[in-house]
């Protein structure tokens, strides 16, 4: 996939319809954090959320167990969200192929082609630069242009 190009709205929902449960790397207990915003919304939403961050003595986000890599997660992971910066997308790619993850999402601005063609090539499906929040409620959402200001 060229992932240069806009996905379909097609390809983004059936995604979001199919998934379950979602390893968020990166996640963040700071309530400022985009991050935290995200895991809220897709946890209420009812996603399973399984928050992961290597953080010491950090055990919850929002009473769900944090765990500190995907390889000790104790149960599948369909999708592996990345908060992270774009050069460790790479290694988030290996580590969900490892544990047979069925998405790798990079978050807005996490980028890097090389690992897409990894994951892809592994047999995950990939989206780079989006937010699963937006894009849950993108087709409920219709700009009104012809209104005044």
């Amino acid at each position: 996939m060229d992932h240069r190009q806009p996905y379909s709205d097609d390809y983004l929902q059936s995604i979001l319809k199919s998934v379950k449960t979602i390893a968020m790397v990166g996640a963040s207990p700071d309530r400022t954090k985009f991050s935290y915003g995200v895991l809220r919304v897709l946890s209420e939403t009812g996603y399973d959320m399984i928050p992961v961050n290597p953080l010491p003595g950090l055990e919850e986000i929002r009473g769900i167990k944090v765990y500190p890599s995907l390889a000790v997660i104790d149960r599948p992971v369909d999708m592996v969200e990345v908060f992270r910066r774009p050069e460790d997308l790479m290694g988030v790619a290996r580590e969900a192929i490892e544990i047979r993850a069925k998405v790798l999402w990079g978050q807005i601005g996490v980028v890097d082609h090389h690992a897409a063609t990894l994951a892809e090539d592994a047999g995950l499906k990939v989206v780079m630069d989006r937010c699963p929040k937006i894009e849950l409620f993108r087709p409920f959402w219709k700009p009104k242009l012809h209104l005044g200001i």
